[in-house]
């Protein structure tokens, strides 16, 4: 919650300091309400309105994008513009005024004074396929009262550490999964090490466990030969991220003409098809189950059998959550073990740390995970250098904000450069260097601003499912880092992150697993 004691006033010495003002006297016993009006009149005139901000306007963002060839390089595009303008600043979208925040202390004054129902702007092209389709919006796409109503709701058995806990075994049972496919894997190469596409498969092992926590059924992303339909499926969502990058950025007269609108609706079409007849088929299961008296338990069957929503509410939300846990995962897990090949000492030093708390062959459990720092530490530092949704927005829709001197109108749209933050040499020196010890508390050469790194958002609109997604990438590391020494690829060149809505590899990721068991 936000806590507004004080607020007001370090906002009004904020504002004074800016302008060059000196503060005011306190007003003395018998000051007229006139004298009191005019001081407030005052105050707003130092107050400036968002066209003044420095920026670019809409052919200045075109010419960007598409001239200078920054479409799947705006991550790179928001740390040049704050080296042009500043820390904020403004650019134009289609018909929207974007005001863009790239310093963690200006991202905070804007996130402490959200109010109870933010909106994420970045969610528009999904409610245009919900309400083209007459579909249930999820927690992604809902917004005031009713998005607070599904989300409490959806928290619960999934946000708190203490409950999402309640899944280690299932997510251990597919990361052994994942543990055979490596090995399989490698046994393929000519090389008898080398596994391609560490992306790819983390997509699938991501995929297969967050469908089994959130639909109770395993859907074959980990076999050898994967389900048609799960290929489909799979399919479906690659399809439908890689065009809305083109029906993001492109006008709305385009999509007739053009494919990529078309596609984009498609993609969501099966991966809606596909979810709801997983949910269908868990309906018919638990009635069995139920008639039968037998127990039931799990997310889907929790959220079936709760009454507080409608089988459609049930569908939208599923989806979302499905693939908001999925990119999450699997990238930063691609990237973590793509550094930790390339920083054999860091890789070490976090097998020692495994080691000495898991005993050799054993499996970790969740409260092994809280004695790893180190492990803690990596996937930290992984998510600060590529944070996996390098841009998102918030609308503020209850209320003006007044931030570093601007006076913002209700339903300003803020878009929340988290690349530019989170390579801020103020806050990380050696921004672009993978330093993972930087977070830990006694190593730490100096400390960061709190929201200089927030790869799960902040707030009421924080990622519901991070707590699973971290518990997955802790345990899926330490099992890996356990069984196998990582090295780099030898014909593998610098892997470099491309922005496709989320930040993906711009090539494989192709890594050699050498068994450490064999090793002297």
């Amino acid at each position: 919650m936000v806590k507004w004691s004080g607020f007001a006033g370090r906002l009004g010495r904020c504002l004074r300091s800016q302008s060059g003002a000196p503060s005011p006297a306190p007003l003395r016993r018998g000051t007229s309400s006139a004298t009191e009006a005019a001081s407030a009149s005052l105050h707003e005139e130092r107050l400036k309105r968002p066209e003044e901000l420095p920026g670019t306007g809409a052919l200045g963002t075109l010419y960007w994008i598409f001239v200078r060839g920054y479409l799947l390089h705006t991550h790179h595009l928001q740390i040049m513009f704050k080296k042009m303008y500043g820390p904020i600043w403004k650019s134009v979208g289609g018909p929207y005024l974007n005001i863009n925040i790239g310093s963690p202390e200006i991202l905070e004054e804007l996130l402490r004074q959200e109010g109870k129902y933010p909106i994420r702007s970045d969610m528009v092209l999904w409610k245009e396929h919900r309400d083209k389709r007459h579909l249930s919006y999820g927690p992604f796409t809902e917004d005031g009262e009713r998005w607070h109503r599904l989300r409490q709701v959806l928290n619960k058995r999934m946000l708190k550490p203490s409950e999402a806990v309640l899944y280690a075994d299932a997510i251990n049972e597919v990361v052994s999964d994942l543990i055979v496919h490596l090995e399989e894997e490698r046994r393929k190469s000519s090389s008898g090490v080398k596994v391609e596409d560490m992306a790819n498969l983390f997509y699938r092992f991501t995929l297969e466990g967050i469908s089994y926590i959130l639909f109770e059924t395993r859907i074959g992303c980990l076999e050898k030969q994967i389900p048609n339909e799960t290929k489909k499926f799979i399919d479906a969502i690659g399809l439908m991220f890689k065009n809305s990058v083109f029906v993001t950025f492109l006008p709305k007269w385009s999509r007739d003409m053009l494919p990529f609108w078309n596609r984009y609706l498609q993609g969501w079409d099966t991966i809606f098809a596909f979810g709801k007849k997983l949910i269908d088929q868990k309906m018919v299961d638990l009635e069995k189950r139920l008639e039968q008296g037998e127990e039931v338990s799990g997310y889907l069957t929790y959220l079936l059998t709760s009454g507080r929503l409608s089988n459609e509410e049930i569908h939208g939300s599923i989806t979302e959550l499905l693939l908001a846990g999925v990119d999450t995962t699997s990238n930063t897990l691609s990237w973590t073990l793509y550094h930790l090949a390339r920083n054999p000492d860091i890789q070490e030093a976090l097998y020692q740390e495994v080691a000495n708390v898991i005993p050799k062959d054993q499996i970790p459990g969740a409260k092994d995970i809280t004695k790893m720092p180190l492990l803690k530490a990596i996937v930290k530092e992984t998510l600060r250098l590529y944070p996996v949704v390098p841009t998102n927005a918030r609308i503020i829709a209850e209320k003006e904000v007044v931030i570093q001197g601007y006076k913002f109108p209700k339903d300003t749209l803020f878009v929340l450069a988290h690349y530019a933050i989170s390579h801020d040499e103020a806050n990380f020196p050696e921004p672009d260097c993978f330093l993972p010890r930087r977070w830990l508390r006694d190593q730490r050469e100096m400390p960061h601003h709190p929201f200089s790194s927030i790869p799960f958002g902040y707030g009421v609109r924080a990622c519901v499912g991070r707590r699973i997604a971290e518990l997955e990438m802790h345990l899926a590391l330490a099992r890996i880092i356990q069984k196998f020494l990582i090295r780099p690829d030898p014909q593998c060149t610098e892997v470099k992150p491309l922005a496709r809505i989320v930040l993906v590899p711009d090539k494989p990721i192709n890594l050699d697993f050498l068994d450490r068991q064999t090793m002297p």
